[in-house]
């Protein structure tokens, strides 16, 4: 059945003739819908004739598993279909489109695959981000590439960038993109702040909450929690309002049906509380909701430096998610929020969420480029760009990982692109098929992906984490840490078609195959100092005398406190001298000595960093070798070779405080360090041929250089507060 608009009931349908007419002659367009507009459901639908006349598919992006196959679900109710038809989805794991499929609703890393297997997206008219706000970075990157596809190729793709509390001033700058603004129906929600909550004591407070509410209010109750722990904590605390309420947990693990059954309506029309993390934010209702509880907690992605991998880390939200998460309570009558902060803290707290872009690992990123064949990542459309220090050490870290060279992405490189994984888990997932080690090496990387199970339990050793969890799995009695773990590691075992290995580990072939992800963290012992370490990348690090790996000669580290100084080994393996012979580089090496202004040239047996043998060649390096031994120099002493004059450091504070006021614009913090991490991008040419190197760049003007990697906005952001 034809989809009829005039049959719809909802705020949206009053914008969709301005959208239809806007996509005729606009390539970009942004669509700022209140909640409850209907926008994730309508305008794809509403475009459908659209994508028919021009033989392609509208595609839109949903940031979770849960909202995607709502939504597709929706839609083909609305047209009185089977899903699959007109409306398909696609997440991970599951794939429900047809041959006749016009509209797929998608989550963000299947985009993000569309995108490798077709750059140019050929079969697809209309591209849509929908709850754009949430500022993933599989969302930016998509975007990125996106648009370089539509300048480049495809003028004839249209991207629709579509949210409720979207930034949408700075949007339409940057995109230079007509906004189209749509009322939402939104009751009006009485906001009642509870003050300041103890983390440790959330769970308590949280069920307090609960309780008051059942007494004083109406309606079912969407409560916000940080995670699935917390969810089991309130739970537990709820125990004696089983009876009169239906509780649901919502979380994205859960399975769909579990997840399906929360956001209805209760069977029996019991009054429901929903505990639930930030997946309930935006693009669902949950049907009779008048009153939120938000903790004010949200769990996100950040980059661990430890780790040299992303985890999961508790943080307090933004405004802009508060506001979203309060009008919950008003999509069906006029509702309540209990906010678990102070009216105060509220007022200091960021206005919007900081995009995922500034605080993540960009090395897979970077291998995405490099697979595209970009060689500069500034060359594409970024709302925010990726910082310029992280890029350049993420190109680096997937040198070390010989995931591409000086012409771009390797043989090896395009393989660890195909796995769904970080490029450090990819490498010793294929270089440890190659080797016969690979059940091995799918149980150290389901561990290394999830937080250490046996944290102040064990030692350091990895390998009592990899013989607990087989144990367990033999056994068939996984605990709750070691079961997330084993789901990882089952899929990983799937994706290359092998069977589980049970057997008891080998450390000595853990240590091996941990140096294929961390090839930078192999640690060798230095002597006279009881259990401290050098490792590949040039740090120190210790681990604790009493450890059983203390008085190895060689170890893998797969943790560690990164601060400065001498760093603190937390999960590690030990190696085997025989085994390092595969890992050693016989290189030739061309370093600065910057007191002395001379090159010296030494033919190096190394592992990384560390030195095995070096001899002396009698050549003169050429210029492009003392460009990059001077940069070398200038990262390993910042201070010695970078002068910091008072106009500097007045510069660096400035910066400081405009990354404090705008804090979603990329703004680099700014220090000798970070001038000395991105040498190679404000280095003048020709300095390697100057007659006294050292005092070139110690009279460089710091100031002038710093301020060209400022972006056209940040400068001009910067002139209005200076005058």
């Amino acid at each position: 059945m034809p989809f009829q608009l005039s049959k719809i009931d909802l705020p949206i349908v009053e914008i969709i003739p301005a959208i239809t007419s806007s996509l005729k002659t606009q390539q970009t367009l942004i669509i700022n819908a209140e909640a409850g507009a209907g926008k994730s459901t309508i305008i794809p639908l509403a475009l459908i004739e659209e994508a028919k006349r021009a033989g392609k598919k509208i595609i839109m992006l949903e940031p979770r598993r849960l909202a995607a196959k709502s939504i597709a679900k929706r839609m083909a109710d609305l047209l009185d279909e089977p899903l699959g038809k007109t409306v398909g989805y696609r997440i991970r794991f599951e794939t429900v489109i047809s041959e006749t499929t016009l509209i797929e609703v998608v989550t963000e890393g299947i985009l993000g695959r569309m995108l490798d297997s077709d750059p140019e997206l050929k079969d697809v008219g209309i591209l849509i981000f929908d709850e754009f706000h949430e500022r993933s970075i599989h969302a930016d990157v998509a975007l990125a590439l996106a648009r370089h596809t539509q300048i480049k190729s495809r003028p004839d793709l249209k991207i629709l960038i579509m949210s409720a509390t979207l930034n949408q001033k700075m949007l339409s700058e940057a995109l230079e993109a007509e906004a189209i603004i749509s009322k939402g129906r939104q009751y009006p929600v009485e906001i009642f702040y509870a003050g300041e909550t103890d983390y440790h004591l959330l769970a308590e407070m949280t069920a307090s909450i609960i309780r008051k509410s059942v007494q004083q209010h109406e309606g079912d109750i969407l409560v916000f929690l940080p995670g699935q722990g917390e969810i089991n904590a309130v739970t537990q605390e709820l125990k004696m309002l089983r009876k009169d309420l239906a509780i649901y947990p919502l979380y994205g693990q859960l399975p769909w049906n579990k997840q399906w059954a929360a956001i209805q309506p209760h069977p029996e029309g019991k009054r429901k509380v929903v505990l639930a993390t930030s997946i309930a934010e935006t693009s669902l209702t949950i049907e009779g909701v008048k009153v939120v509880i938000d903790t004010g907690f949200g769990r996100v992605s950040r980059f661990d430096a430890n780790t040299g991998l992303s985890r999961l880390v508790t943080q307090a939200i933004s405004q802009d998610e508060a506001d979203q998460r309060s009008g919950r309570a008003g999509r069906v009558s006029a509702g309540v929020c209990y906010r678990m902060w102070s009216e105060a803290e509220n007022q200091s707290r960021s206005k919007h969420r900081i995009p995922e872009i500034l605080n993540e690992d960009l090395a897979p990123l970077a291998l995405d480029l490099a697979a595209r064949k970009i060689q500069d990542s500034y060359q594409l459309f970024w709302l925010t760009p990726p910082p310029l220090d992280k890029m350049i050490k993420a190109t680096d870290l997937l040198n070390t990982l010989e995931a591409i060279d000086e012409k771009g992405i390797t043989g090896t490189g395009i393989k660890m692109h195909s796995l769904p994984c970080h490029p450090r888990l990819s490498h010793m997932l294929i270089q440890s098929e190659e080797k016969g080690n690979l059940s091995l090496a799918t149980d150290l990387a389901a561990i290394l992906e999830e937080r250490d199970p046996l944290y102040k339990q064990e030692g350091a050793d990895i390998s009592y984490r990899i013989d607990r969890l087989r144990t367990f799995r033999k056994e068939d009695r996984l605990t709750k840490p070691f079961r997330q773990i084993e789901k990882i590691a089952a899929s990983y075992r799937k994706l290359f078609n092998i069977a589980a290995d049970n057997s008891v580990s080998d450390p000595y072939a853990t240590g091996f195959t941990l140096a294929l992800a961390y090839p930078d963290r192999i640690a060798s012992s230095k002597r006279g100092n009881n259990a401290q370490f050098q490792l590949s990348n040039g740090a120190i690090a210790a681990i604790g005398h009493k450890d059983e790996l203390a008085d190895e000669p060689w170890l893998t580290v797969a943790s560690i406190d990164a601060r400065a100084g001498l760093g603190k080994i937390f999960l590690a393996a030990p190696l085997n001298p025989k085994d390092l012979a595969p890992l050693v580089k016989n290189i030739k090496s061309v370093s600065w000595d910057f007191e002395a202004d001379e090159f010296e040239v030494t033919n190096d047996l190394r592992i990384g960093k560390i030195i095995l043998k070096k001899v002396a060649i009698d050549e003169e390096p050429d210029s492009r070798e003392k460009r990059k031994a001077i940069i070398e120099a200038i990262r390993e002493n910042p201070e010695d070779l970078i002068y910091a004059s008072d106009e500097f450091l007045s510069f660096c504070a400035s910066i400081k405080n405009m990354k404090d006021k705008y804090p979603d614009e990329a703004w680099p913090d700014l220090t000798i360090e970070y001038m000395a991490a991105t040498a190679q991008s404000w280095l003048p040419h020709g300095i390697e041929n100057k007659e006294d190197i050292y005092q070139e760049i110690r009279d460089l003007e710091l100031v002038n250089l710093a301020g060209k990697i400022l972006t056209t906005s940040q400068k001009n952001k910067l002139n209005q507060i200076e005058i």
